[in-house]
């Protein structure tokens, strides 16, 4: 309780900063939609967020650098409360992407300085306590922001679009307001893409493909749901739906990848998401509760690819890598979130809703087979590292999630 305490403030602005901009997504979709915007531009809107958001992440650690934590958490909710609030004054696709690159920035912003903070207070005692009550205050929010868009979506856009904005600026508080000293400043974590890579190929893959799962889903799934019968209010029960499948999920990877070779455990989650994407697929027409547990099914097979990556690929760094790496697997898994939203919503535009789930599944399937080709080209590391469900936050997070090598390669318990 007292470690909650200490903690309230960055929690409480973590979860305020979570339900605005897990809701502004589908609500630009739908928005988009009855104002007659193409499929390809709601699904370059999320493209645009994923670019501010890498664009943020690279930023953040040198504006802290600069100004401190507290001025920069400002300048970036000031940054995403303009980038709400300019929806209601100006109107069409490519001034609203240019809006949600500002979003973009500012969650990955905020997200740095609140991990930056955090880090600074936990210790190697309570550590794991406090990344378990930050994962459980993420996906909360996060759950609770996909159930906020059912009501958004049946008041006008403005309206919507102000709550959204009042939550942005509202998430500055907790940290405004907080007696506590600001950290002493980390430094910024150098960007090195080549690290993943030559630690591990599988792992790059990996979250390549989790990253093309997940904005896929969360950025295009409004247009999928309209498509095969959803209605707007219940869009936010469909996206929910997959946020709480992954992490349902969390618990056993972990201790499947804690317990056996973790390309094999990978190789067959991917097996499952390509299995989840037929039926999906299969499930399109069967009402409502079906396209429901499909998205479930989804979330649950997918969600867990990117953690257990980012933990084979740690098995083969030292320790001094571990924060560099973690930032590249990030790097990586932005790349992929760029490019996911707008191919999704091309591709349904040019053939359908179920094409999502076909370029899913495929892209799971290529998985499978590098998966199976690595593993001929070297071993399974004799010590490795515990499984961590790593949040895709920001570059930070590596300081937060930090790994220790087992000596006895015995499992180490979540």
């Amino acid at each position: 309780m007292r470690m909650l305490v200490s903690f309230a403030a960055l929690f409480l602005s973590a979860g305020l900063l979570q339900f605005s901009s897990g809701g502004v997504g589908p609500l630009d979709a739908l928005t988009g939609l009855g104002l007659g915007f193409s499929q390809q531009e709601v699904g370059f809107l999320g493209s645009a967020h994923f670019f501010g958001f890498f664009i943020g992440c690279w930023w953040a650690p040198r504006l802290m650098g600069s100004v401190g934590h507290s001025r920069a958490y400002a300048i970036f909710t000031a940054l995403g409360a303009i980038g709400l609030a300019a929806h209601v004054i100006i109107s069409g696709p490519y001034w609203w992407a240019l809006f949600r690159v500002a979003s973009g920035i500012c969650i990955a912003g905020c997200y740095t300085v609140i991990e930056a903070w955090l880090q600074a207070k936990v210790t190697n005692s309570n550590r794991g306590r406090a990344m378990g009550s930050y994962r459980v205050v993420d996906v909360t929010a996060s759950l609770v922001a996909q159930f906020m868009i059912g009501a958004l979506a049946m008041i006008p856009s403005s309206t919507a679009y102000n709550i959204l904005t009042i939550i942005c600026c509202a998430s500055l508080l907790p940290l405004a307001l907080t007696r506590a000293n600001q950290p002493k400043t980390p430094e910024a974590t150098r960007l090195r893409p080549a690290l993943a890579w030559t630690s591990s190929p599988l792992a790059v893959a990996g979250v390549i493909a989790a990253a093309l799962s997940s904005a896929s889903f969360r950025m295009v799934g409004p247009i999928y749901g309209q498509e095969v019968g959803l209605a707007a209010s219940q869009i936010g029960y469909f996206l929910a739906a997959f946020v709480a499948g992954g992490a349902i999920a969390q618990l056993p990877a972990g201790w499947l990848a804690d317990r056996f070779d973790r390309r094999w455990v990978l190789i067959w989650l991917s097996v499952a998401s390509a299995v989840s994407s037929l039926t999906t697929i299969a499930f399109a027409g069967s009402g409502t509760a079906g396209v429901m547990l499909s998205a479930a099914f989804f979330g649950f097979t997918s969600f867990p690819i990117y953690s257990v990556s980012a933990a084979h690929a740690h098995d083969f760094a030292t320790d001094d890598q571990r924060v560099e790496l973690s930032a590249a697997l990030m790097f990586y898994y932005a790349i992929g979130a760029i490019a996911a939203p707008y191919a999704a919503s091309a591709l349904i535009a040019g053939f359908g809703p179920l094409s999502l789930f076909i370029m899913l599944a495929t892209a799971h399937v290529l998985l499978v087979v590098y998966g199976l080709w690595r593993m001929r080209k070297r071993k399974a590391p004799t010590k490795r590292t515990r499984y961590v469900w790593a949040p895709r936050t920001s570059f930070a997070i590596g300081r937060l999630t930090r790994r220790n090598s087992n000596p006895d390669n015995t499992p180490h318990q979540q």
